[in-house]
């Protein structure tokens, strides 16, 4: 699968009618798409491991869709293959009495991963 097709330059505007939500890349089958999910959760929990080893970095991704897209099955099944102890999930839905308390960006900074660990936001508004 070609990356490119998901990356939008800097600058430009996106218009959503210009992209086939069917699109499915180069995989013919789902047993073509399973295969190289499987091997990318291997090569995901190694880096993991190396993430931890060096304490030096921490990985944030950010999964941002609207209702029902598919964010919490898209995370728990790509993340099956990893440690759950090196691994956070957050979810952000409307703030509660005390996160209004705060700046806007406080429970996002909050919740951003320790060295050696990956944290998920689970929708964000970055």
């Amino acid at each position: 699968m070609n990356p490119k097709h998901f990356i939008v330059p800097i600058g430009t505007k996106v218009k959503l009618s210009e992209y086939d939500p069917a699109y499915t890349g180069e995989f013919r089958a789902d047993t073509e798409a399973e295969a190289l999910l499987q091997a990318d959760i291997k090569q995901l929990a190694k880096y993991q491991d190396i993430l931890y080893a060096q304490n030096t970095y921490a990985l944030l991704i950010i999964f941002q869709a609207m209702d029902a897209a598919g964010k919490d099955g898209t995370i728990k099944h790509v993340l099956s293959g990893v440690n759950p102890q090196g691994v956070e999930v957050r979810s952000f839905k409307a703030p509660n009495d005390e996160e209004r308390l705060h700046h806007f960006l406080w429970r996002s900074s909050k919740a951003l991963p320790a060295r050696g660990r990956m944290t998920i936001f689970n929708r964000s508004y970055f």
